[in-house]
C-alpha cells in the first residue's frame, strides 16, 4: 500500500493556537473556505507556514495567497475584518510572483494599531482548495502557545505530488528546510490555463451573471453605496440592508455564504472574487467603487475627519504638498514610538542644564556624566532607533535600516564630520562632505523610503540561497553610500545658504532676521537644514562670549512649547493630553522633537501657527535685542540669559518679556486658531 505524502504547515506567527470552529468570523469558522486553523498572535511578525510562490498579495495588505509545489493553494488571512482599515496597520514584504520559502517573512502587523481599531488580530491559515487536494488537514493540539514557523499542521494530500517534492513527515520545524522542491515550468502553467479555459468557454458569462443576480438581490443599483472587496468577498455598502435577499444570494452558484459585519453586506466568493467583482463594477459604473476601503461613502469619512485616499493631486503645487503631506506622515509616524522616551530624555537634559547652571554640578563630575549619557543616549542613537521604526512604516528590513542608522553615527565618521580639515574626504573617487547625523531624523526617512525599492531590487538579482547573506550587507551599503555621498552633502549645502543668507537679514535687521528665524527654524530643524547655522553659533559664544542668534532660536523652542500645551489645555482626549504635557515640558527643557512629531506635526496647523507666534516671538527678540552667553536656551536654560558681570539687568528682562510673551502668544493663538478635538479621528476624539 503506497504511503500518502504528507506537507507540513508551520505556524505564521507566535501566539495561542486556536481551532478554526473558534474563530470570530462566521466564513472562516465553518471552513466555508476551506480548512485550516488560527493563531491569536502575541507578536506582529508573519511568516509564511509552507514554502511556495505568492498569488496573491492584497491590495489592503491583510492577506497574502501562496500556491505549493505540490498544488496547496494556501492563504494567510491577518485580522477578522481588517480590510476596513486600509492596510494602516501592516507591512507586506513580498509580492506577487515571489517564491517564498516555510519561514521567510510575508509581513508585519502592528498589534497596538488593530488594538486601538478594535479589531481581533487573529491570523487564520487555511488551504482554499482544500476539497480537491486534501484527504485530510491534521492539527496539533490547539489552545496551545508556539513560536512562529512550529509546525502545527499535517495537510495530508490526496493527489500525488509533482516530481521532486518530497514526502515529509516529521513533526518538528528544524528539519523543515525545503518543503517544496521544483514549481511547474512555465509551458506547463500555459498549457493548463489554456486546458482550463477550453474547459470553461463560458466564464466570463458566468461572472456576469452571478454579478446581476447579486446586484439584482441586494436590492438593485439603487440600494448600493459604494462596493469593495478583499481576498474573498464582495463588500457591499448598501442603504437598506433590509432589501437584500439573503437566502437567495446565499444559494447563487458561485456564492459561498453571506455576512454581516462593520456595516458591510459581505458576500463571500472566494478565490474568484476579483473577477465577480469587475463583473459587478462593469454593471454598476466605477462610481460605486469605494477607493477609501471602508468606509461606507466619501461624505461620512469627511465628517468624521478621517484621511480619506483620493486620485492623485494635479499641478505642481498640490502635488508638492501632497508629497510634503506624505513626508510628515511618515515621519510622525516613525517618531511615534520614540517620542515619550524624547521627552523624558528632553526633561533630563533640561534638570542637567539648570544644575549646571547653577553649578550644583559640573560637567566633568561622574555624576553628570552618567545622568547626561542616560538623558542624550536617545538623541546620539536616534538615527538607529528611527531607522528601525521607519523601516517597520515603509515596509523595509528594520534590521538593515539600524545598521545604515549605526554607520552613520560610526565613531570614525562622526570624528572626522566635527572638523573642518577632515570633514571633506572622498568615496571612490567621489568627493564628499560629512555631516553629523546625530539626532537627525529626515536622512533616515529617505533611507527607509529608498530601502524598499533597493530590496527588491536586489531580491530580484541575487538567488535565493544567497539572499539570506548577499541581500542585508549591499542593501546596507548602497543606502548608507545614497545618504553619505548624496543626501548628506545635499543638505550641507542647502543649510549653508540658508546660513549665509539669514547671516546676511541679520546683519541688515536683527528684528526682521528674528522674524524669518523664529518662523522658519523648526521647518528647517525638520528636514536637518539648521545644521549650517550651528556653527554659526558656536563661534559667536566662542569668540564674542555671547549669541544674539541663539536668543532667536532659544525662541523657537518655546513656541513650540507654548503650541502642545495649548493643545494639552483644549482637548478632552486623554491620550493626546498626556503626551502633550509631556512634549511640553520637555520644549521649554529645550527638546522640541517630542512636541514636533508628536503633536505639532500631527496636526499641522497647529505647527503652522506655532511657527508665526515663533516668528513673532523672534521679531519680539530681535527688537529688544536679547543676547545669549551660552548654547543653552527655552524656558530652562534662563541662566544663559544673564549677562556675566551684570547679573539680573536690561537683557534678562528682555529674556522674560520675548520668551515668556512667544509662550502667551503661541498658547493663546493655537488654543483659538490651531487646534480642536474635532481635528482627531472619529474613534479617538472622545477618549477619556
Amino acid at each position: 500500500m503506497k504511503k500518502a505524502a504528507t506537507r507540513r504547515l508551520l505556524a505564521p506567527v507566535a501566539g495561542r493556537v486556536l481551532a478554526l470552529a473558534d474563530v470570530q468570523d462566521p466564513v472562516f469558522a465553518t471552513a466555508t473556505m476551506g480548512p485550516g486553523f488560527a493563531i491569536q498572535p502575541t507578536d506582529g511578525r508573519v511568516v509564511a507556514p509552507v514554502s511556495g510562490r505568492v498569488t496573491v498579495v492584497a491590495t489592503t495588505k491583510h492577506a497574502v495567497g501562496l500556491v505549493t509545489a505540490s498544488g496547496l493553494e494556501v492563504l494567510v488571512h491577518m485580522g477578522i475584518d481588517t480590510v476596513e482599515l486600509n492596510g494602516a496597520p501592516f507591512v507586506c514584504h513580498v509580492q506577487v510572483g515571489d517564491t517564498v520559502q516555510a519561514g521567510e517573512v510575508l509581513a508585519e502587523m502592528d498589534l497596538a494599531a488593530l488594538q486601538r481599531a478594535q479589531k481581533l488580530a487573529t491570523v487564520i491559515v487555511v488551504v482554499t482548495n482544500g476539497q480537491t487536494v486534501l484527504d485530510d488537514l491534521i492539527v496539533a493540539a490547539t489552545d496551545q502557545m508556539v513560536t512562529a514557523k512550529t509546525a502545527v499542521a499535517t495537510a495530508v494530500l490526496a493527489v500525488t505530488p509533482v516530481p521532486g517534492a518530497q514526502a515529509v513527515t516529521s513533526t518538528t520545524a528544524a528539519s523543515d528546510v525545503e518543503l517544496e522542491s521544483e514549481f511547474e515550468s512555465e509551458s506547463e502553467s500555459e498549457s493548463k490555463s489554456k486546458s482550463k479555459s477550453k474547459s470553461k468557454p463560458n466564464s466570463t458569462s458566468k461572472y456576469a451573471a452571478l454579478a446581476t443576480a447579486i446586484v439584482t438581490n441586494v436590492g438593485g443599483p439603487g440600494n448600493v453605496n459604494s462596493v469593495i472587496h478583499c481576498i474573498t468577498r464582495l463588500r457591499f455598502y448598501l442603504k437598506d440592508e433590509h432589501r437584500a435577499q439573503d437566502a437567495v444570494i446565499a444559494n447563487l452558484d458561485g456564492v459561498i455564504d453571506v455576512a454581516k459585519a462593520g456595516g458591510q453586506y459581505q458576500v463571500v466568493i472566494g478565490p474568484a472574487v476579483n473577477e465577480v467583482y469587475d463583473a459587478v463594477m462593469a454593471q454598476l459604473g466605477p462610481a460605486f467603487a469605494d477607493t477609501t476601503a471602508g468606509t461606507p461613502t466619501a461624505a461620512t469619512t469627511q465628517a468624521a475627519g478621517a484621511p480619506t485616499e483620493t486620485d492623485a493631486p494635479t499641478g505642481w503645487l498640490p502635488r508638492l504638498r501632497h508629497g510634503m503631506s506624505q513626508v510628515i506622515g511618515v515621519m510622525t509616524a516613525a517618531m511615534i514610538p520614540v517620542i515619550g522616551i524624547l521627552a523624558g530624555s528632553g526633561i533630563l537634559k533640561g534638570i542637567l542644564a539648570a544644575l549646571t547652571g547653577f553649578h550644583v554640578l559640573t560637567v566633568t563630575s561622574g555624576t553628570y556624566m552618567v545622568l547626561n549619557a542616560v538623558a542624550d543616549a536617545t538623541f546620539y542613537f536616534l538615527p538607529v532607533v528611527l531607522g528601525f521604526a521607519a523601516a517597520k512604516e515603509l515596509g523595509s528590513d528594520p534590521i538593515v535600516l539600524a545598521i545604515v542608522g549605526a554607520i552613520l553615527i560610526y565613531p570614525s565618521l562622526m570624528t572626522a564630520a566635527g572638523h573642518a580639515t577632515t570633514a571633506q574626504i572622498t568615496f571612490f573617487g567621489v568627493p564628499t562632505h560629512l555631516m553629523s547625523y546625530a539626532a537627525s531624523v529626515f536622512p533616515m526617512i529617505v533611507a527607509a523610503w529608498l530601502g524598499v525599492s533597493v530590496e527588491r531590487g536586489l531580491k530580484r538579482v541575487i538567488p535565493l540561497y544567497l539572499r539570506s547573506v548577499f541581500v542585508p550587507i549591499l542593501e546596507a551599503l548602497i543606502l548608507s553610500v545614497i545618504v553619505l555621498v548624496v543626501i548628506g552633502p545635499l543638505i550641507t549645502m542647502i543649510s549653508k545658504g540658508l546660513a549665509s543668507g539669514i547671516l546676511a537679514i541679520y546683519n541688515f535687521s536683527p528684528a526682521l532676521s528674528g522674524l524669518v528665524i523664529g518662523g522658519l527654524y523648526q521647518t528647517m530643524v525638520i528636514f536637518g537644514l539648521h545644521w549650517g547655522i550651528i556653527p554659526i553659533v558656536i563661534n559667536d559664544i566662542a569668540t564674542n562670549g555671547h549669541s544674539y542668534l541663539n536668543a532667536i532660536l532659544s525662541i523657537t523652542m518655546v513656541a513650540q512649547g507654548g503650541a502642545v500645551l495649548a493643545v494639552f489645555l483644549k482637548s478632552k482626549n486623554k491620550p493626546l493630553k498626556e503626551i502633550s504635557l509631556a512634549a511640553a515640558i520637555s520644549a521649554f527643557c529645550g527638546v522640541t522633537e517630542p512636541a514636533l512629531y508628536g503633536v505639532n506635526l500631527k496636526y499641522k496647523r497647529v505647527f503652522v501657527v506655532a511657527s508665526i507666534a515663533s516668528g513673532l516671538g523672534g521679531l519680539l527678540t530681535g527688537l529688544l535685542h536679547v543676547n545669549n552667553y551660552a548654547l543653552s536656551g527655552s524656558l530652562i536654560g534662563f541662566p544663559a540669559f544673564i549677562t556675566p558681570g551684570v547679573d539680573i539687568g536690561a537683557n534678562f528682562y528682555g529674556y522674560l518679556i520675548s520668551h515668556y510673551g512667544t509662550l502667551l502668544i503661541a498658547t493663546t493663538l493655537v488654543y483659538l486658531f490651531g487646534f480642536s478635538d474635532k481635528m482627531l479621528p472619529a474613534t479617538s476624539a472622545t477618549a477619556k
